[in-house]
């Protein structure tokens, strides 16, 4: 067991997604279950540190994503759903891991990040086992095919956090690289989550293809709410440290159209704050947020990205994980007019 004392947890939060959680309560139940029996696969020296990291109070939105997608009925929860649900979590925590390295952030989940409570180099390799060990669930599926797509998507994901980790401190990012690096960061898993899901379902070929551009563009508008959480959003209500994109030099949405929309000599300014050359000036960049109206401009990126996501099911109304689906489409949205600074 590590020496380092956690703090104790904050009263859990009810979340916009509990009506979702409601309905799959049984099938996080066996996720739940399954997870913590995966511990014991784990070196006993690192076991409790892997513990820390599949905690319950997280979203689990990638899991909810497999359960729906691959939706058979209320309460029918089976094997091979809450095992890909495990993979694609234990990929989903990885990120977050070394996530919170990269931004120096102190709090994940109302409560201190792996990189504080066991220091970055130890949290980096905690990362990997998490990772090497989803990759590892994903080979006890009959066909390799589950693992290949697992796989796929983890390098995506990887490749998608090394190019951000590349920009981080440089202004020279256009909105289609912003894009690009969401696609692959963020949409990815959220896209192979409802693949799966489906996919294991049974569902047809061309089903599969639709949940799988639905997860895509659902991926694309929650990275896009996320980058505006930390600009807008409230660190006791979210759980998690606000405003680590400006000072850790990450030129997220909001902050490529503020510093479109600002007078040259303030732009600098920001620049030098992304480059590192002066301390970030968040209070001030926040105020101009709200004067220069960023938020109804990235909240319109969000809402782009939530209709394409409702367009790509909207032929198959008939199929059984279709409004599920679509209603993540509406949680979505009142979260983000949740965020919407008083006039």
């Amino acid at each position: 067991m590590s020496s380092v004392a956690s703090p104790a947890p904050a009263p859990a939060k009810p979340h916009a997604f509990a009506p979702v959680f409601a309905l799959l309560a049984p099938h996080m139940a066996e996720l739940d279950r399954f997870l913590h029996g995966q511990l014991e696969s784990f070196e006993p020296e690192i076991r409790a540190m892997a513990d820390y990291c599949i905690d319950t109070s997280g979203k689990r939105i990638r899991p909810a994503l497999v359960f729906l997608s691959g939706w058979s009925g209320p309460g029918i929860v089976t094997p091979d759903l809450v095992r890909v649900a495990a993979v694609v979590e234990l990929v989903h925590l990885a990120t977050l891991v070394h996530d919170d390295i990269m931004d120096e952030a102190d709090v994940r989940r109302s409560r201190r990040t792996a990189s504080r409570a066991y220091g970055p180099t130890a949290a980096v390799l905690l990362g990997d086992a998490l990772f090497a060990h989803a990759l590892h669930l994903a080979t006890q599926f009959p066909t390799t095919e589950i693992c290949a797509a697992v796989s796929d998507s983890t390098r995506k994901v990887c490749a998608g956090e090394i190019v951000q980790t590349l920009r981080r401190g440089s202004t020279n990012i256009t909105r289609a690289d912003y894009q690009r690096i969401v696609d692959l960061k963020t949409a990815e898993l959220f896209r192979v989550s409802c693949f799966l899901g489906a996919r294991l379902a049974g569902s047809a070929p061309a089903y599969v293809d639709a949940a799988s551009r639905f997860g895509r563009h659902l991926g694309i508008a929650y990275q896009i709410y996320d980058d505006l959480v930390d600009f807008f959003g409230d660190e006791a209500r979210i759980g998690k440290t606000l405003g680590t994109d400006l000072a850790s030099g990450k030129l997220t949405l909001p902050l490529l159209a503020l510093m479109d929309r600002l007078p040259a000599a303030e732009r600098a300014e920001l620049t030098a704050e992304v480059t590192g050359s002066r301390p970030p000036q968040l209070a001030l960049r926040l105020a101009q947020m709200r004067d220069l109206e960023i938020f109804p401009f990235v909240a319109a990126a969000v809402q782009e990205e939530v209709s394409a996501a409702r367009a790509a099911l909207s032929p198959w109304p008939g199929q059984a994980p279709t409004p599920l689906l679509l209603g993540l489409c509406d949680v979505l949205e009142k979260q983000v007019a949740s965020l919407r600074p008083a006039v």
